[in-house]
C-alpha cells in the first residue's frame, strides 16, 4: 500500500493580499482530483475495485465530504471511476490521458500527476511581428511584438502534444531564457502577475502533414486533434493564444454534456 499522502488543508483559492494582482490557486476538488488520479493510475486503487467511501476519503485528504464529492465527479467525467447504483464507485478501464474540455488546466501539471515520466522541449523562441489573426486573438496592434515559443511534450518518452504559444511583449519581452519556459507556462504567467481566470477554445481534426508527423512521431496523414485557444486573466484580458497538435491514441480531448433533464412536453419522445 503506498503511504498516505498528507492530508490537503481545506483553504480559500485565492490569494487576495492587497496591492497585489489576483493569483489564483488551484481549487481544492482539482487538487484532490489530481491525488486520486495519481492513485488510480499506479494501481493504489487497481482496475475494478471499488472506491473507498465518502468518509473514507475525507479522512484520507483531510478536507470535505463536498470536496470529495466534486473531486470523484470530475474522475467520473473523465472515465476513471463509473458509479452504481446501490453499490458504490469502481474504477472503470483505464483510459489513455484525457483532457476534459470543460476544464482548462497546465498540461504539465496534468502529466506529472498522472504519475507518468514527463518531458518537454523547448524547439524554438522567438521574439515576431503579429499577424492578423494573432493580433485579434491578443487584442495587439497588427505588426506589433510577441513571443513565440514552440515546444513538445512527452509522456512516458512517447511525444503527445506539440504546441505554439504566442504572449504580447509587454508581459514576454526577451526569450533569450529558454529554460523558463520548460515548466508551466500558466505558472509562469501567475508569477508574472497574469493568473489565467478562464479560456475559449476550438477543436477541430486535423490531418498530420509532414512536418507534424516529423514532430510527433507518428506517420503522415495520422488522425491528430487540433486545439486553437485564448487564455484570460482575472482582468479580461487575452494574454495568450495557443495552437496545439495533440496524439489522439494518447491524449483524447473531450466534452462531458450534461442535461437536459426533463423537457416539457417531451414525455414518451426520443
Amino acid at each position: 500500500m503506498a503511504a498516505t499522502p498528507s492530508p490537503v488543508r481545506d483553504r480559500p483559492p485565492v490569494d487576495a493580499t492587497p496591492n497585489r494582482r489576483r493569483r489564483v490557486r488551484p481549487l481544492l476538488a482539482d487538487v484532490v482530483r489530481a491525488q486520486l488520479r495519481r492513485a488510480i493510475l499506479t494501481s493504489e486503487f487497481p482496475l475494478g475495485s471499488k472506491l473507498p467511501n465518502e468518509e473514507q476519503l475525507c479522512d484520507r485528504y483531510g478536507v470535505s465530504r463536498v470536496t470529495i464529492r466534486e473531486a470523484v465527479r470530475g474522475l467520473i467525467e473523465e472515465g476513471y471511476l463509473v458509479r452504481r447504483q446501490g453499490s458504490g464507485t469502481y474504477v472503470t478501464r483505464r483510459p489513455s490521458l484525457r483532457n476534459s474540455l470543460d476544464t482548462n488546466f497546465s498540461y504539465t501539471e496534468f502529466l506529472e500527476a498522472s504519475g507518468l515520466q514527463v518531458g518537454k522541449q523547448v524547439l524554438g523562441a522567438r521574439m515576431t511581428a503579429a499577424d492578423a489573426t494573432i493580433a485579434e486573438s491578443l487584442d495587439v496592434a497588427p505588426g506589433s511584438t510577441v513571443a513565440e515559443i514552440r515546444r513538445i511534450r512527452t509522456a512516458d518518452r512517447q511525444p503527445v502534444i506539440y504546441s505554439i504559444d504566442f504572449l504580447p511583449s509587454d508581459i514576454i519581452d526577451s526569450v533569450d531564457q529558454r529554460e523558463r519556459f520548460r515548466g508551466s507556462v500558466y505558472r509562469l504567467l501567475g508569477e508574472l502577475g497574469y493568473a489565467i481566470d478562464h479560456a475559449e477554445a476550438v477543436l477541430e481534426p486535423v490531418v498530420a502533414d509532414r512536418e507534424l508527423a516529423r514532430i510527433l512521431d507518428v506517420a503522415q496523414g495520422a488522425p491528430l486533434q487540433h486545439l486553437r485557444q485564448i487564455d484570460f486573466d482575472t482582468n479580461g484580458r487575452p494574454v495568450m493564444l495557443s495552437l496545439e497538435w495533440h496524439v489522439p491514441a494518447v491524449v483524447e480531448l473531450r466534452v462531458y454534456r450534461r442535461g437536459p433533464g426533463p423537457v416539457a412536453g417531451a414525455a414518451g419522445t426520443a
